[in-house]
């Protein structure tokens, strides 16, 4: 059974009546969105991005790069509930996840490492070398 908040009715006809629930059903499924938390630094030689994948494995991940975006695409599976258990508070949220970040700079995609170690993806993205100007002589 689900509690209802009471509402006054009044006998004036409210457009924006239905506006609050629209509201509140959108912050709802936004509040349990799976998006993971990821970091982007830029090292001397490349660019190191870090996204936290608690309970994945690199079998739930797929990584592309597309131009100088980086998108991280998976998927955490809702575990199997046993019917004689009851929840009494639920906070992991369940479902497929995309992020995708634009990076600085173009690098070159055949380069790029992928390490998943400890619920981490580190992606490596070597940075395009700064090719030296030849400086010209006058006579």
């Amino acid at each position: 059974m689900a509690l209802v908040r009471w509402r006054p009715t009044t006998d004036l006809w409210d457009p924006f009546a239905g506006l609050e629930d629209i509201r509140r059903e959108m912050n709802r499924v936004f509040e349990t969105a799976f998006a993971p938390a990821l970091d982007v630094v830029e090292e001397k030689d490349n660019f190191l991005v870090k996204i936290d994948l608690p309970g994945l494995t690199k079998d739930d991940v797929s990584v592309t790069i597309q131009d100088n975006f980086l998108t991280v695409k998976g998927e955490r599976k809702h575990e199997v509930e046993k019917k004689e258990t009851n929840f009494h508070h639920r906070e992991r949220v369940y479902g497929s996840f995309a992020r995708t970040i634009e990076l600085p700079t173009r690098v070159d995609a055949g380069k790029v490492e992928a390490n998943f170690r400890d619920g981490v993806l580190r992606v490596t993205l070597p940075s395009p070398r700064k090719q030296s100007r030849k400086k010209s002589k006058s006579v």
